[in-house]
């Protein structure tokens, strides 16, 4: 077939995620495509897809629809971690063509070319995981005012409850040399902060390079790489997308606390309060080690936000084991939470336990730790009212406003003014209005991209 020449992409999931279709996306634009907004309507529709959560598998079906709804004869190729957990089921879709796994999706392009107009069913080209072996870069750029930079992939823990090594393999990172050289890019493209993801970033190091086949012995950490980036010029801030309490050693959190670059921002998964589910998890870590990571932070950073990710419902889970969750939350000095209900996926362990809980109980327990998220939230925003901290400036929905966060990621909106996206301006905190914090630029003190 003639090769169309308008892409469009869609993106489901996490930072990763928006990351890798990003640089997918600049491949195309490399090759002579013009990357359109969805609802112009495409020739071919990229949806990467995630699959931590149902609602994220049937998220991919209806994007899939409103693809051919926009542009009927379009060809649709899913990528992700969904496509790689279930290929045959999605090429299954009405609607998909293509169907790429995990070490396919970064060879998109020889494929479009492949795709049958004649076949009633996807082709599926999706290997098994284990030939997800290698480390492919990737960054965003130009659909978000920060970049998120990948530096990390795959995951060697085996928590019972996550597919997430099923869908991306055995942990693999970047070499520090290409991550700085990656830095440097974005740095010359004029974006001011990079947000570093992975599935387990705390894990660098792992699978830096594979040669034939080989998985070489770690040669660097995680304190190495944000040493190296703290020396980037041209970065303003470096922002920590997520790490393992078990991997958030007390050297990582005393650099952050004197970094010239790397902002006062946490976020730790906990998944629960309570041991008992923490030791049916096959978690790293127990309670106390995650309180002591919290104390540490606030040692040395008491303006530090943490935020917690945190899973109910998970099988076995006792009214008093969710209170204990919710007291050590309730008594914890952290900022937010966010909050997963947990959900049954197949293949693994957790699927197969014992005492599930009844789904009405779950989203009940959900609601309860949103609610206290939001009294979280509040109490740290309230913390800083009259301050000055330093906000990197972003569009708003609302007309006439511009939102951001501040280095300690309180969220605040400016009117729009003289002011545009990119800015990063001193802003003094006047007000709390829900999760956002009314706020006044200093002019004096006022930096532009």
């Amino acid at each position: 077939m003639a090769t169309p020449k308008t892409v469009s992409f869609h993106t489901l999931g996490c930072k990763l995620n928006f990351s890798e279709t990003s640089s997918i996306r600049r491949q195309f634009e490399s090759s002579g495509y013009t990357a359109v907004d969805f609802e112009e309507g495409a020739d071919i529709y990229i949806i990467n897809t995630c699959s931590v959560t149902d609602f994220a598998d049937k998220k991919c079906r209806y994007e899939v629809r409103r693809a051919l709804k926009y542009s009927p004869d379009a060809k649709v190729v899913v990528i992700g971690c969904y496509a790689q957990l279930k290929p045959e089921e999605i090429s299954n879709i009405e609607g998909v063509d293509l169907v790429l796994g995990a070490a396919e999706k970064f060879n998109i392009l020889k494929y479009i070319d492949e795709i049958s107009a004649m076949s009633g069913k996807g082709m599926v080209m999706a290997g098994e995981v284990t030939d997800a072996n290698t480390f492919i870069d990737s960054f965003s750029f130009g659909d978000r005012t920060r970049s998120f930079l990948k530096v990390q992939d795959g995951c060697d823990y085996k928590c019972t409850f996550c597919t997430i090594p099923q869908a991306r393999g055995k942990s693999r990172s970047d070499t520090i040399e290409n991550v700085i050289h990656n830095a440097q890019k974005i740095a010359e493209l004029g974006v001011k902060e990079i947000v570093l993801t992975g599935v387990n970033i705390g894990d660098f190091g792992n699978g830096t390079a594979v040669i034939e086949g080989a998985r070489p012995k770690k040669e660097a950490m995680f304190i190495d790489l944000i040493k190296a980036l703290d020396e980037v010029e041209g970065i303003e801030r470096y922002r920590i997308s997520s790490i393992e309490p078990n991997l958030c050693t007390d050297e990582i959190i005393n650099f952050v606390a004197e970094s010239n670059r790397f902002v006062p921002h946490f976020h730790m998964p906990l998944q629960s309060g309570s041991d008992k589910i923490l030791r049916l998890m096959s978690r790293r870590y127990k309670r106390e080690l995650y309180k002591s990571r919290v104390e540490q932070i606030k040692a040395v950073m008491p303006h530090c936000c943490i935020g917690v990710d945190v899973i109910v419902g998970f099988p076995g889970e006792t009214e008093e084991d969710f209170m204990e969750t919710y007291q050590f939350l309730n008594e914890l000095d952290v900022s937010y939470f966010h909050v997963f209900t947990y959900s049954e996926r197949a293949n693994t362990p957790a699927n197969f336990m014992e005492d599930s809980v009844d789904m009405g109980i779950r989203k009940q327990r959900n609601k309860m730790l949103r609610i206290l998220s939001s009294k979280k939230r509040r109490a740290f925003y309230e913390n800083y009212k009259g301050t000055t901290r330093n906000a990197l400036l972003e569009q708003s929905k609302a007309k006439g406003i511009l939102n951001g966060f501040t280095d300690n990621y309180i969220k605040i909106s400016v009117p729009e003014g003289q002011y545009k996206e990119g800015q990063l301006v001193d802003v003094e905190l006047l007000e709390v209005e829900g999760d956002v914090m009314t706020s006044r630029v200093l002019k004096h003190r006022l930096k532009l991209v």
